[in-house]
């Protein structure tokens, strides 16, 4: 029996609304790692139009997060920073 190597992994642009949405989450204390991807997958539905404001977004996660007032004006400096 063999064992095939992995497929190579194609990372997204740094500039693409997926890599933003989940580089803007990095680093909020959350309860679990999967809050975090969670609420990236609710910020690219805003960046991409699918939802109509961040806070509904943020809303719609519900990620546990251990800072959750401060965290939306972190991720909204953050989209700000990017150009958002």
């Amino acid at each position: 029996m063999t064992t095939k190597a992995p497929s190579p992994v194609k990372e997204f642009p740094t500039d693409s609304p997926e890599k933003i949405a989940y580089s803007v989450v990095e680093g909020i204390p959350a309860e679990e790692p999967n809050d975090l991807n969670r609420l990236g997958y609710h910020i690219w539905l805003y960046l991409t139009g699918k939802v109509a404001s961040l806070e509904e977004a943020i809303k719609m996660a519900r990620s546990r997060l251990k800072i959750s007032e401060e965290s939306i004006q972190i991720i909204k400096e953050r989209l700000k920073e990017k150009g958002f």
